[in-house]
């Protein structure tokens, strides 16, 4: 009788699959973490892709990995390192084991590490786990190729199709380790290929190998294990990657504010995502125009906008360079659109399916003259959807260009999503031209707060024109009058500095805090963790993290000048901390800037700020 082994209970853990491009470790790890969020764990998730869109198989720069982190109760990042590592080939173990665990289960195919696999991933003798310092007895040596071949053998599928499913094994043993259930993963795929059963229920076989295999062999594990959730609130989740939920907060705005959704865009990564989601929305009044180049994707935004729709468009850096004149043009005609700039690794080409917050100073200032906009920063991949609904709310009421920033972190990475009310999100209200002013109105025509009326074409008697010269704030004739175009200025930041945005919220420490961390985006997560660990060693820390940048909180001053010292740390040289300095009279804090392409390392974080305290 096989030995009954004890099931054991985490709070957490963390799990990374990683391959070839090719082999399917997005999807493993997807339905992985779908399958924790289900059940009711909170999760947070990290693809890593390679930057080589095509790498030759079994290279070292063609590695993909996806990490993800499940936890009993609230979790914040995808974790600094894992403690199971899926390595599907040398290549994989070579570059992903240092983000592994010095105690973590390693997973590997060993039909992938033959003569030559071993020659490609740079490895000098045939002892790969010898050469890198790694016990054998952690490995789960298994020959994942050959039995899922065996699995597949009287089904028909040919070579190439059999191998595509060795990612449904190494899946399939994951979920044995952490007691899974199996139907949970079977009616994931069975809905994902509801048009291809057959590759459905060849996957579906493949993973029930995976887990029998565990079973039968106990995989070199003492134990399985469970997370149980600690913390459950009612209502329907799902398991939501960043672009997806900022694709549904455009969705939910539009419908607030009775408007059709328009988006202008042109692929870049790692934004496309948002193009693609919305472009599956039709039925929703959504229309989306893939354009020929960055320009006109802002540019028939602003035709969009000045015709009644909500109006986006998507990009990231590069593209923000290439849309600021437009931008620009849409600052001068004061029309709502909003532009998402999905942050990544740069300059130029840079590293594309990296992350980073290297924008905010481009987004702030990266236009001619003086050309005020306003600016959120996305804190997770599920905050996304509350920043894009209230980019989108900013921009209608206040009838102005908005950036939200987001970065391939919390774009491509994923949470567990409560599915919102919509009758209880805020109204959108944005500022028609009345009819009583019909016969007195003129473009540039303001509401009580400052804002432009906004005269949707098709209305008789507001029949007007709008374009990049300068307006007589009168008439809205064009004019180059000097004190016209200073009042026209002035009138366009006073716009965009009565915006009203919720006060800037401190957690931890907040009345003695030794150290106030400030940040913000997406690097949210990774701070309040190395917050949270400070905190459990007896160190008196706080956090303050922006969402809005432009206009900032009414009480960012005071937050900032209340604590001894204060520390910013963002994925860039400084950027957000010179921003602050700009704002706040006598304000020098203490930086923490990291330009590596990767998030944050919360034990990194947590050595440095202690550093700054003392």
């Amino acid at each position: 009788m096989a030995e009954q082994l004890e099931v054991k209970e985490l709070d957490q853990v963390v799990v990374r699959f990683s391959g070839d491009s090719g082999d399917g470790m997005q999807l493993a790890g997807n339905i992985f973490s779908t399958v924790s969020a289900t059940v009711g764990n909170s999760i947070s998730t990290f693809p890593d892709y390679p930057a080589d869109i095509r790498a030759p198989q079994g290279s070292l720069t063609g590695v993909s990995g996806f990490q993800v982190h499940i936890g009993a109760s609230k979790v914040y990042t995808p974790g600094d390192e894992c403690d199971v590592l899926v390595a599907m080939n040398a290549a994989a173990l070579k570059t992903q084991y240092r983000y592994a665990k010095p105690n973590a289960t390693i997973i590997i195919d060993t039909d992938s590490f033959g003569e030559s696999d071993l020659k490609k991933a740079a490895f000098e003798t045939q002892d790969y786990l010898g050469e890198m310092g790694i016990d054998p007895d952690r490995v789960i040596q298994c020959p994942i190729t050959t039995i899922v071949k065996e699995a597949l053998a009287d089904t028909g599928m040919d070579n190439k199709a059999m191998l595509k499913c060795r990612n449904m094994f190494a899946l399939g043993l994951v979920c044995w380790l952490f007691s899974r259930d199996l139907d949970l993963v079977a009616n994931f795929l069975r809905e994902k290929f509801a048009k291809k059963p057959a590759i459905a229920e060849a996957n579906i076989k493949v993973i029930q190998a995976g887990y029998d295999y565990g079973h039968n062999t106990h995989s070199s594990a003492t134990n399985v294990y469970r997370i149980e959730s600690k913390e459950k609130t009612p209502g329907r989740y799902m398991d939501i990657t960043g672009n997806k939920a900022t694709a549904y907060g455009f969705i939910a705005a539009a419908e607030k504010a009775g408007l059709k959704l328009y988006l202008g865009s042109y692929p870049i990564t790692p934004a496309t995502d948002v193009l693609h989601e919305l472009s599956k929305h039709k039925s929703l009044g959504v229309t989306t125009v893939q354009c020929e180049d960055e320009i006109a994707g802002c540019a028939s935004s602003l035709g969009a906008a000045f015709a009644g729709a909500l109006a986006v468009t998507s990009t990231s850096g590069p593209g923000i360079c290439l849309k600021s004149e437009a931008m620009n043009l849409a600052v001068i005609m004061e029309l709502p659109i909003v532009v998402l700039d999905v942050q990544r690794g740069g300059p130029a080409t840079g590293l594309p399916t990296k992350s980073e917050q290297t924008d905010l100073l481009q987004v702030l200032f990266g236009r001619n003259g003086e050309s005020p906009m306003p600016v959120l920063a996305a804190t997770s991949p599920t905050d996304c959807f509350d920043a894009a609904f209230q980019a989108s709310k900013i921009a209608l009421e206040h009838m102005t260009p908005v950036c939200l920033l987001t970065d391939a972190y919390v774009a491509n990475g994923s949470g567990a999503f409560k599915l919102p009310d919509l009758a209880k999100m805020d109204a959108i209200n944005p500022p028609y031209v009345p009819e009583e002013l019909k016969g007195k109105w003129t473009p540039y025509m303001r509401a009580e707060n400052g804002t432009r009326y906004w005269a949707v074409p098709g209305r008789q008697g507001f029949e007007h024109i709008l374009g990049g010269l300068e307006k007589d704030d009168k008439t809205g004739a064009i004019s180059t009058n000097p004190e016209n175009h200073d009042l026209m200025t002035r009138k366009r930041q006073a716009k965009i500095n009565n915006i009203q945005v919720p006060d800037l919220e401190v957690v931890g420490d907040v009345d003695d805090a030794q150290l106030l961390i400030v940040g913000f985006g997406g690097t949210y997560g990774h701070l309040h963790a190395a917050m949270d660990e400070m905190r459990a060693a007896g160190k008196k820390v706080a956090l303050a993290h922006f969402k809005f940048i432009n206009p900032l909180p009414k009480n960012t001053a005071d937050v900032l000048k209340k604590y001894p010292k204060v520390v910013v740390a963002e994925q860039n040289m400084g950027q957000l901390a010179a921003w602050l300095r700009m704002k706040v009279d006598n304000f020098v804090p203490a930086q923490y800037n990291e330009v590596k392409g990767q998030p944050f390392k919360v034990n990194e974080l947590v050595a440095a700020f202690n550093k700054i305290i003392g």
